[in-house]
């Protein structure tokens, strides 16, 4: 991200240094180009002698032309005469240096907030995706251990429930057997009770 950060300022940069420093100024100003310094003429020919030169940015003030030639006036207050194309209407890149040099340093430092921005940015989300995740192995392994405690319930109520089928077993056989004793002594009795020896009752005698 860093590197990004640095290739979008890089550009940002360049494309400063590219664009020409808007200063305020009127129709008539001029800079003698970057490439050279030149000479200049007392009129505007090459058959008028040279008076002098011009330095490379140096700025002077468009009065006329005349064909391949315009008329300046130097800092000093000089007027003379100049090749046309050896003028060009943006200031000097020595004069444009200094505000790009402050571009860059202000670049620069929002560049420097954007990067401490975004890093605390990251390190909370990163540290909010820890706790997350964090949150997330805790609830899984919790659901493990319900899975598990319920598998066990499961299997202690299968056990319990064959257990109660078993004594439900035991317990209609015991029925079974109690009521089949108490009707086979029932029977056994009913037989035996006609056959029993009768008691005779004893006549009451009035004399």
């Amino acid at each position: 991200m860093k590197t990004i950060l640095k290739t979008l300022t890089l550009g940002t940069v360049l494309s400063a240094m590219a664009m020409p420093v808007v200063a305020q100024q009127d129709d008539t100003s001029r800079w003698v180009s970057d490439e050279l310094s030149t000479f200049v003429r007392s009129g505007p020919t090459d058959r008028y002698r040279i008076v002098g030169t011009l330095t490379a940015g140096q700025p002077v003030t468009l009065l006329s032309t005349n064909g391949e030639y315009s008329e300046v006036r130097s800092e000093s207050g000089d007027v003379v005469w100049v090749q046309s194309k050896e003028l060009q209407e943006e200031p000097s890149a020595q004069d444009q240096l200094p505000e790009l040099q402050d571009r860059v340093k202000a670049l620069t430092s929002e560049l420097d907030g954007i990067n401490d921005t975004w890093e605390k940015r990251t390190s909370a989300m990163r540290d909010n995706l820890a706790v997350r995740e964090q949150r997330i192995n805790e609830l899984e392994a919790r659901n493990q251990e319900l899975e598990s405690a319920n598998a066990a319930i499961g299997q202690a109520n299968r056990k319990l429930e064959a257990r109660l089928d078993t004594q439900k077993e035991d317990l209609l056989m015991r029925y079974f057997m109690y009521g089949g004793g108490v009707a086979g002594a029932g029977l056994v009795v009913g037989l035996l009770v006609p056959h029993l020896p009768r008691r005779r009752r004893k006549r009451d005698r009035w004399f």
